[in-house]
């Protein structure tokens, strides 16, 4: 069950390029394809005659042309031509979905298309911000969307999952974080100070011996985070103190449903220092790429054990407080949505 009315990362800007570019979202197959302008299209990946993958088409200017029995369609999913007879049927069309594309994210919107606001797109300016660089990631997990975003509610993980990526001691497991409960979603507040530099950073900056450090982030429905985190020498105070010379970072995350068990997380990790040094930049996106293939590992054999006993009973602990709401957010507006 999936909530449908709000924005989905649906690709970066560059998986959409001069072809056409298919992808399932939320158990429906989309096309999507750039029209002459340059904006993106998002249609129903499914012709609606005999139902052949209109990624199987053609591009036509504007259009996209089903190669099986040649119906042609609009960007607003209208059929315009079916080369053997001249009628078209008026319910001849595909659906159209609204897509906005920011900051090298494509977004789109599943449900009911007037309640499509671009105005509540969250801000992830940081992935496009000439002070800032970063590269693009992305991966396809096996599992639910919640097990994903249950793991980006929870950092104590970290000194267990990644003792050798992002990381470190035994101490930021136990650091208790603040959690602040949001209408539409969770707001996270976790440092800790004189603790030794996560692995990655002890790479960037292997002079510091002890640092403060912080992951202080917001998870929105429907799965969009957006972290600052950083690290600077001991003594200064961590987030709220003296960032001169610390490594900071502006993390912007999202996950969106393939299928109920499978989900598309796309990600990136903007930094603000080493700006003109592409291989600072690429060294940053391989340990984000290796600490989440640890995420990803994790997160699959739990949906292995999952499978042999869906309604297994897990024991809450404190730590849960954050993905314990996010769930509720999220479970109470799809039942508002469906009651609507």
């Amino acid at each position: 069950m999936f909530l449908k009315n709000c924005w989905y990362v649906a690709a970066w800007s560059d998986e959409i390029g001069d072809g056409l570019f298919s992808r399932t979202l939320l158990d429906t197959p989309i096309l999507f394809y750039r029209d002459t302008a340059g904006r993106v299209v998002a249609l129903d990946n499914r012709c609606c005659h005999r139902a052949a993958p209109l990624s199987l088409g053609r591009l036509e200017g504007d259009c996209v042309r089903c190669m099986y029995h040649g119906l042609k369609f609009d960007p607003s999913g209208r059929c315009v031509e079916i080369p053997m007879q001249e009628h078209i049927p008026p319910q001849a069309r595909v659906r159209a979905y609204p897509v906005e594309e920011r900051s090298r994210w494509v977004w789109i919107w599943m449900g009911d298309p007037d309640k499509a606001d671009p105005a509540l797109l969250p801000d992830t300016h940081w992935l496009d911000d000439p002070g800032w660089r970063s590269l693009s990631g992305y991966m396809l997990h096996q599992a639910n969307y919640l097990q994903v975003a249950d793991n980006l509610c929870d950092f104590s993980h970290f000194s267990f999952v990644h003792p050798e990526t992002v990381g470190g001691s035994v101490a930021y497991a136990r650091a208790q974080p603040q959690v602040e409960r949001l209408a539409n979603g969770v707001r996270i507040i976790r440092g800790l100070e004189g603790d030794e530099p996560a692995p990655f950073v002890r790479k960037l900056r292997p002079e510091w011996e002890t640092v403060d450090r912080w992951n202080n982030y917001d998870f929105l429905v429907p799965g969009v985070l957006l972290m600052d985190s950083g690290s600077v020498p001991v003594g200064r105070g961590g987030a709220n103190g003296s960032r001169e010379g610390a490594l900071e970072f502006r993390s912007c995350q999202a996950v969106t449903p393939e299928t109920a068990d499978s989900t598309h997380y796309f990600f990136a990790q903007p930094h603000n220092f080493s700006i003109d040094d592409p291989e600072a930049t690429r060294r940053i996106h391989q340990v984000l790429l290796d600490a989440f293939e640890e995420d990803r590992r994790i997160i699959s054999g739990q949906s292995r054990m999952l499978a042999h006993d869906p309604e297994v009973r897990m024991v809450p602990l404190g730590v849960d407080a954050a993905l314990s709401h996010f769930r509720w957010v999220m479970n109470k507006r799809i039942r508002e949505e469906q009651a609507a």
